[in-house]
């Protein structure tokens, strides 16, 4: 990440004729939200003070008490390499602030420096994230309107004609180059129209802005070529879903904890005992890192995500994997994480699952290296194996039970994210889907 100062910023804004600026967040549900100001309120930001009303975002505050800040953080200044010349437009991402100047506890970006400052507590320094979204690519209608008519019929490292989104992943993968991303790996998944750019691991904050800022700009290259990108877990019956496998690793005084040339598949103990505890609270913190009633249609059998709670360094059947790389590289990867989650909230939780472990010095169970999805039931209860939720009601109740998890979101961000998830359940819960009507509205 860049390194500016005030002057940078005054600089950069003059001499690329920068007209706008885009103050961004993210509220409770993981939605990009931003106040776009002209470039003449520029020093206004700068000083923290622009207020916005924070009673109208999902999750923040009563109307009573709707006045908050917005304190730009001015090391994720970018300019959006689509804009035209003529008047170009830049953002910030932002914290969100108290009128009396402390950090909002139901800021989701707030609440992850809060958890950061528990894992330094303990003596780390760093929390790198590498994370692995995938998206569908679909065509739209005349009005502009997204179909359910894919663009491709490729599959998994397919290339083109049989890929047709290799222009469109080409052009993202230009954007976000020109906007600082480290592109590593970018080609077609398994399903059709479906679709990975993977991007250079960072620190948790740093990782998170850059998950957002990816979504802003995979649905924005995706419109230019007629096509709309979804992050939709499970968008279509029958094929793979999108997930967003997250892998993670803690460091200190500039070395990967999770590495030990001498331990048992060169792990050190502190990364088995953060496995333990990824373990341990799985189940409960999936209502986060899979916030969404569809989330639950991913994870099920036969489509390479994860709905069993074990860990591997050789299969892909489990809910976490050890890639093979060691040294400065080695990692915990957590599979069962979907793109539909807030990235602030999901690091939170996950980061307090492992840390609970390594306080504790909690035992990893056996490896598992036979795939999991052959077993029987009574094979996986023998194991130790337990399902992960199957709905987002059976998360949400797993959520409440478990004090570390809930602890991790802080009381206002649990409250409100129980709340707006239980509306959403109840929702579908009601709802007569077509098939219901397919399977009985002749039958009986």
């Amino acid at each position: 990440m860049a390194k500016y100062t005030k002057d940078d910023i005054r600089r950069l804004v003059e001499e690329e004729n920068v007209k706008y600026i885009r103050l961004q967040f993210t509220d409770i549900l993981g939605t990009i939200k931003n106040v776009e100001i002209p470039v003449s309120q520029l020093e206004k930001a700068l000083d923290n003070k622009m207020m916005f009303d924070g009673s109208s975002i999902e999750g923040f505050v009563r109307i009573e008490e709707s006045d908050m800040y917005l304190f730009p953080d001015i090391n994720t200044f970018v300019i959006f390499p689509w804009t035209s010349e003529k008047g170009r437009v830049a953002r910030f991402i932002c914290d969100i602030y108290n009128p009396d100047g402390t950090p909002f506890n139901g800021d989701p970006r707030n609440n992850l420096k809060r958890m950061l400052k528990e894992m330094e507590d303990l003596g780390f320094s760093d929390f790198n994230v590498g994370p692995e979204p995938e998206f569908f690519l679909f065509k739209l209608d005349s009005a502009g309107e997204p179909t359910l008519e894919l663009n491709d019929k490729g599959g998994y490292f397919d290339l083109a004609p049989t890929d047709l989104g290799e222009n469109c992943r080409r052009d993202i993968v230009l954007e976000l180059e020109e906007m600082g991303f480290e592109i590593e790996a970018s080609h077609h998944e398994v399903a059709p129209g479906q679709h990975e750019i993977d991007f250079k691991y960072a620190s948790a904050i740093r990782a998170c802005d850059d998950i957002q800022t990816f979504k802003l700009v995979v649905k924005t290259i995706a419109r230019k070529h007629g096509l709309h990108a979804t992050f939709m877990p499970k968008p279509l019956f029958g094929v793979n879903g999108s997930g967003m496998h997250c892998n993670l690793s803690l460091f200190a005084d500039g070395k990967n904890s999770f590495y030990d040339e001498s331990g048992d598949l060169e792990l050190s103990e502190t990364a088995r005992h953060f496995i333990a505890g990824i373990i341990k609270h799985a189940s409960a913190f999936t209502a986060v890192t899979n916030p969404t009633v569809n989330s639950y249609k991913r994870l099920v059998p036969g489509y390479e995500a994860p709905c069993y709670v074990a860990w591997s360094a050789r299969n892909r059947s489990p809910l976490i994997r050890i890639p093979a790389s060691r040294g400065i590289s080695t990692r915990v990867e957590v599979r069962s994480v979907d793109p539909a989650a807030n990235p602030y909230l999901a690091m939170s939780v996950l980061l307090a699952a492992g840390l609970d472990g390594v306080k504790n010095k909690l035992s990893a169970p056996k490896p598992i290296d036979r795939n999991i999805y052959v077993m029987s039931k009574e094979e996986r209860e023998e194991a130790g194996i337990e399902d992960l939720p199957a709905t987002l009601a059976g998360a949400l109740e797993k959520l409440k039970a478990d004090e570390v998890i809930v602890n991790a979101l802080g009381e206002h961000l649990f409250e409100h994210f129980v709340e707006a998830k239980e509306i959403e359940w109840d929702m579908f819960r009601t709802q007569v889907h077509p098939w219901e009507r397919e399977q009985y509205m002749t039958m009986y």
